[in-house]
């Protein structure tokens, strides 16, 4: 209960801010720092999740939930009496720790607190805390702006967050500790350099300036790569069997999916001119399928395989992807947008939980935190990329060429990199065999758990 409630509540505030935003901007003005709210929060998620991952091999999993969970409150109050939009994106920025050490704590709970067989079904039980908040949370957090006024979106959720601290934080004194101590080593600078790197790189993609784009993506992609190679297992980024393979294939999931998850509303309202309705409808559509596909998993694991479940479920966001794009056209219906993004949503669900149940899997006794901080890492840079690249895109092309082809080439950016999701999908174990001390499963002398799809998702 502890931890479906502390995702829930970073859930909805991710929503509630994505909401309410264009009503903090008109009062407290910044215009130009508006995306910075986003982003701050997105890169000190990465130091969150290095730090938590590296921490929980050698410590209680109370200590670290309960600093992130501190953090995150300390951001809400930040945000919510913040007199100016820098201070806003200050606020952001610690509640991105916070928001960094939930899940990545979270998940080396769930390695050590619930036998193999328990963990799909954990994972789909996470994946459901993402529904309550997706269909109503945007509604509530509009009503509380409304009525009360956009700071209590924040201080709302205070009595909460304090509420689902001290469930969870109680309950992970069962925990039992790691099998053997992990390496107690903070990896600072390479931590430092991945977020030096994200942020030089997003910083470029929204410049629209074409020399910057390039030199800033050249520049920031070189040292996130560098950084990357020593946080996470060896071989990751060359898609090595096992383990790499696992967790850079969530980041080309991710990356994928909310490149394409980000232009649905707007290919269906903007595009196609249809009510503003239906877009959302399409969001909820693939929040449900998502949910759906995450409990088909659950049952199907054990007896498929990761490998078999993942390729499928990517399989299905390429065609939703292909079905997305072609609703764009004019002949086409705009209602099949909602079709095709609740097949994209249905296999988000089929392959993110098996991505990290084999990640648990495969990770060396003791070192589950490292091995799962990799996979967020991956999870949520794969989210920034996408959703960076697939903007840029659009703030191309748009003006010279229109909406739609736009919008139609960031589609083709997200179905090609789904392509290449499937074809190291292969890469991928076929089953679920235990912990993988092996080269190819260790994790890397520096490596180390996000609310996956929590700001993209926004």
């Amino acid at each position: 209960m502890g931890l479906v409630l502390a995702v829930t509540l970073v859930a909805f505030e991710a929503l509630a801010i994505a909401t309410v935003l264009p009503v903090v901007s008109r009062h407290l003005g910044g215009l130009r720092l508006y995306g910075w709210v986003f982003s701050a929060f997105m890169l000190s998620s990465l130091v969150g999740i290095v730090l938590a991952g590296t921490w929980a091999d050698r410590v209680p999993l109370g200590r670290p939930m309960l600093a992130g969970l501190t953090l995150f409150a300390a951001g809400l109050a930040i945000g919510g009496t913040a007199p100016d939009m820098a201070v806003l994106v200050a606020g952001r920025a610690v509640q991105g720790l916070g928001a960094g050490v939930v899940p990545a704590v979270a998940y080396v709970a769930i390695s050590r607190g619930y036998p193999d067989e328990c963990r799909p079904r954990m994972f789909a039980v996470m994946s459901t805390a993402w529904v309550v908040p997706g269909l109503i949370g945007p509604a509530i957090a509009a009503l509380v702006a409304a009525t009360a006024g956009w700071r209590w979106v924040f201080l709302g959720l205070l009595p909460l967050v304090a509420v689902a601290g001290g469930l969870v934080v109680l309950a992970l004194k069962r925990v039992p500790p790691a099998g053997r101590p992990g390496d107690a080593a903070v990896p600072v600078l390479p931590m430092l350099g991945a977020v030096t790197g994200a942020g030089l790189a997003l910083a470029a993609v929204s410049s629209g300036n074409l020399p910057a784009v390039a030199g800033g993506v050249v520049a920031g992609g070189s040292l996130l790569a560098a950084s990357l190679r020593r946080l996470t297992p060896p071989g990751t980024l060359t898609a090595r069997r096992g383990l790499p393979a696992t967790i850079l294939s969530r980041g080309l999931l991710t990356c994928c999916f909310f490149a394409g998850d980000a232009y649905v509303p707007y290919s269906i309202t903007t595009v196609r001119h249809a009510p503003t309705a239906l877009g959302a409808l399409a969001l909820t559509a693939g929040t449900l399928t998502w949910t759906g596909g995450a409990w088909v998993q659950a049952r199907a694991i054990a007896r498929l395989g990761p490998r078999r479940l993942v390729r499928s479920g990517e399989a299905f966001v390429l065609a939703g992807l292909g079905l997305m794009t072609a609703a764009l056209l004019p002949a086409v219906p705009p209602a099949a947008g909602v079709a095709a993004w609740a097949v994209a949503g249905a296999g988000m669900g089929l392959a993110y939980a098996p991505l990290s149940v084999t990640t648990l899997d495969r990770a060396p006794l003791g070192e589950e935190g490292r091995a799962t901080s990799g996979l967020q890492l991956c999870d949520v840079l794969g989210q920034a990329i996408g959703t960076g690249v697939a903007g840029a895109i659009v703030a191309a092309t748009a003006r010279g060429w229109g909406h739609r082809p736009g919008v139609a080439l960031a589609f083709a950016f997200a179905i090609a990199v789904s392509v290449v999701a499937l074809v190291i999908g292969n890469r991928l174990p076929g089953r679920l065999t235990g912990p993988d001390a092996g080269p190819a499963g260790a994790a890397g002398p520096a490596a180390a758990p996000g609310p996956a799809s929590d700001e993209a998702r926004a």
